[in-house]
């Protein structure tokens, strides 16, 4: 039984899963839409929604608050400034107002090779 116990595995060990899941938000962040699959997709679905929020929080603050949550944005993000500059420049100030539900999960079906079901990941526009 698993009571009490979050997150998914994804069939990887811990350090395989970081990266993994590391990778996809910035590849979320970059092209704003990503093809992957369901459980891999509700995996990052909720870190991504944070780091928006903090992104957000950091932008009303501003000043000393803000240079505090881009650092903690890129510990969380890795090795990315591209990535960064763009949540709190482009992605951020797009959802000022939005109290939360910044991603869709579109169904695309089963994939052909193993039958994985497939979604799309994507920002949700204004």
């Amino acid at each position: 039984m698993r009571h009490k116990v979050a997150g998914y595995r994804l069939s990887r060990n811990k350090d395989a899963r970081k990266a993994l899941r590391r990778n996809l938000i910035k590849q979320l962040f970059e092209h704003e839409r990503i093809r992957t699959t369901r459980a891999k997709a509700q995996a990052i679905r909720g870190e991504a929604e944070k780091l928006i929020t903090l992104a957000k929080r950091g932008n009303k603050e501003g000043g000393a608050a803000m240079v505090h949550t881009r650092r903690l944005a890129a510990a969380r993000l890795g090795d990315a400034p591209d990535t960064v500059r763009k949540l709190f420049d482009d992605i951020a100030p797009r959802y000022a107002e939005r109290p939360g539900g910044y991603t869709r999960m579109l169904k695309l079906g089963p994939r052909q090779g193993d039958s994985a079901e497939m979604v799309i990941l994507e920002l949700v526009e204004e």
